[in-house]
């Protein structure tokens, strides 16, 4: 197992942290109870595991129910990293929904009695709430870390603006930072790579990475005769995420030859693959069945070469959308200063190819064909 920092902290969390989502009945996602739960969260912690992730919203209560009891059972509590959310609707009542200060006062308190515990490593907002001053939950999250119920925050499925914003008034007002980001990454959908990771670049950030299979899509598990088996993610919820389909096959055809090269499973391989982005401090994984989750758990020790890399990244590049590719050109490619500052960093060509006067390819001739 890897282990790394968690963002801007002293904290260090296990690379490959385990996914709760599947524990409880209530979001048709696994339908595990307290002996799979219990069972699940041994084995990760045996494979060196020693980060949790869970949320009060993961059938309704339930899955930090059933974790709870399972750390009690296991008597481990303390050995481990333990985050939770907050944001999300818990009933009907409108008040038990969004960052507000009721709700987050309110939700901390049930998850620490869910969970049997007196304290969250990491508490994180599940979204950004337009109908709350920030301001308002940010000192609400202040005052959890100084009462001593939280040691760290973060957020989850924020943009890059959202982010920077709320770290802007934390560090006007005094206040306790955000310093992790649980957001979808994978093979089919790195959208995050356009503003998100160089603002979590920036501000020194840690990402949490959810979903790096696409829902299960990268394990293999569907095909275009059969998108919506049963007994899986899609077949029972749903596509879990949107991603161009076709592109998606090209993509998958890559990491199977990429597993077929390092006798690992396409699972293993795009959990890797997204170790080796920059600023991610865990990647998130989930499994219904017990050798779902060991075999997933050893993608912290799948390297990937050079070729491996080139492979995967060729077939999922999804383009550099503006502005981005006009900053890294003017920053990058016409900016002479890097390349006498950061001499290393360009050696192989630097982060960006110069564009400017660069001819069109020429069409191919009816000879070459």
């Amino acid at each position: 197992m890897q282990y790394r920092r968690l963002g801007n902290t002293g904290l260090i969390v296990s690379a490959v942290s385990l996914g709760t989502m599947q524990f409880g009945g209530k979001m048709n996602m696994g339908n595990l109870g307290q002996a799979e739960t219990t069972e699940m969260i041994k084995v990760a912690l045996n494979n060196g595991v020693n980060f949790i992730d869970t949320a009060d919203v993961y059938s309704q209560g339930e899955s930090e129910t059933l974790v709870g009891n399972a750390l009690k059972t296991l008597k481990n509590r303390t050995e481990i990293v333990l985050a939770t959310k907050v944001r999300l609707p818990m009933s009907d009542n409108f008040n038990r929904s969004g960052a507000t200060r009721v709700n987050i006062m309110r939700g901390v308190e049930s998850s620490l009695r869910r969970l049997r515990t007196d304290y969250i490593d990491l508490y994180q907002v599940h979204g950004w709430d337009s109908n709350t001053p920030l301001e308002e939950t940010l000192r609400t999250l202040d005052d959890l870390v100084r009462r001593g119920m939280v040691r760290h925050i973060g957020f989850s499925n924020y943009m890059a603006w959202q982010g920077a914003t709320a770290l802007a008034i934390q560090k006007e007002l005094k206040l306790e930072p955000f310093i992790a980001a649980q957001m979808y990454y994978s093979l089919v959908g790195r959208d995050l790579e356009h503003d998100f990771i160089p603002f979590a670049q920036y501000h020194n950030v840690g990402i949490l990475v959810w979903s790096a299979l696409a829902g299960g899509f990268l394990a293999g598990k569907y095909n275009k005769r059969n998108l919506y088996p049963k007994g899986t993610r899609f077949g029972e919820a749903g596509q879990f995420v949107p991603f161009d389909w076709d592109h998606g096959y090209k993509v998958l055809h890559a990491v199977r030859n990429v597993a077929m090269r390092r006798s690992a499973t396409p699972a293993q391989v795009a959990y890797a693959w997204t170790l080796t982005r920059p600023m991610v401090s865990s990647v998130i994984v989930g499994a219904r069945k017990l050798e779902n989750l060991e075999s997933n758990i050893k993608a912290a020790d799948l390297k990937l070469m050079p070729e491996d890399l080139e492979t995967l990244n060729k077939a999922s590049d999804p383009g550099v959308p503006y502005p981005r590719w006009m900053v890294l050109q003017l920053d990058q490619a016409e900016d002479p200063r890097p390349k006498t500052l950061e001499p290393e960093r360009f050696k192989d060509g630097g982060p960006w190819e110069d564009l400017r006067y660069r001819k069109p390819a020429e069409p191919e001739s009816k000879e070459s064909k």
